[in-house]
């Protein structure tokens, strides 16, 4: 047992030795470039340094089937996200908690 925890122990050592040798070479070859830098938006912070999320609309619907039943899903866009980082909610929940977006 002790064996295959060094072997698994030494292989993650040599992946992470790799990985950062690759990011290391290629930060060393980047060429600096004005139009890669970023647009930062502007995020509305409570007093308490916090945000909401506030839901903007649903993308997709669909239904998951389980072992009692199925469940309704929904596909958020939530604010200050962008599309690839939309979750799968339940329907249920969101239509209590945002009767809006269900119209």
């Amino acid at each position: 047992m002790k064996a295959a925890q060094d072997r698994q122990k030494s292989y993650a050592d040599l992946r992470r030795s790799e990985i950062e040798f690759y990011v290391g070479d290629k930060l060393r070859d980047y060429i600096s470039d004005l139009s890669h830098v970023m647009e930062i938006e502007n995020i509305e912070l409570h007093e308490q340094l916090t945000y909401e999320e506030v839901p903007k609309e649903i993308l997709d619907i669909k239904v998951r089937k389980t072992r009692n039943g199925e469940v309704a899903l929904v596909k958020i866009l939530w604010s200050n996200h962008k599309v690839e980082e939309a979750t799968w909610e339940k329907e249920a929940s969101m239509r209590e908690k945002y009767p809006h977006l269900f119209h």
